[in-house]
């Protein structure tokens, strides 16, 4: 399984990109707005990579962040998305904002981006949503950050937001690192992107 490649730009056009490695080029779908993020025709890039295995199909998908590999991983998990609008969804909106929506049932933000429906959209924030419960139950059983625990109940932003991470994949533990000296004046979604920064250099 590739995590990621690293290599030379040699194609960068719509829909995907191309990355020499040691003389081996990488076709890579990506999100147009990773695309459009992407150094110049000859530079060195970095590109998280998701590689999905079919008989008849061995494709490679790429994201600038490990955010967006998270969502694209969670995409795919959802009944009825695949591939192609995973990345679709993903040109349109951030993990940051998609996350929000999905914590708090706003269907308006999800049935309007591209390949997503009224039925789709509650698919994805009832399948989120019962991945989100499980690991609750799982924190439940262990021992929590009691400041964190405090800055929960005295703030539903960052509650809020805690729940966000979580859809994203992040432990309790990871986000109580993140969030330690956030800003609770933020908004909701400022609180989450700082977090993501936070936990993308690892605090």
């Amino acid at each position: 399984m590739l995590s990621f490649v690293k290599g030379i730009l040699e194609v960068k056009t719509k829909g995907y990109v191309v990355i020499e490695v040691s003389g081996i080029g990488f076709k890579i779908y990506m999100p147009e707005s990773d695309i459009s993020k992407l150094q110049e025709i000859g530079q060195i890039v970095k590109v998280y990579t998701y590689m999905r295995v079919r008989e008849d199909d061995i494709s490679l998908y790429g994201f600038i962040t490990n955010e967006e590999l998270r969502m694209f991983e969670l995409l795919l998990n959802v009944s009825g998305i695949g591939a192609k609008v995973a990345i679709t969804i993903l040109s349109n909106v951030t993990p940051s904002s998609f996350a929000l929506a999905v914590i708090s049932n706003d269907l308006n933000i999800l049935k309007k981006l591209p390949g997503v429906g009224p039925k789709t959209a509650q698919r994805i924030i009832l399948d989120l949503k019962d991945k989100l419960k499980k690991e609750q139950e799982i924190v439940s059983e262990e021992k929590e950050d009691t400041s964190l625990l405090d800055a929960i109940s005295k703030d539903e932003k960052l509650s809020e937001a805690i729940s966000a991470l979580q859809v994203l994949g992040y432990s309790r533990k990871e986000i109580s690192e993140s969030l330690k000296d956030i800003d609770t004046s933020l908004s909701v979604e400022d609180i989450i992107r700082k977090g993501l920064a936070n936990l993308a250099r690892g605090i």
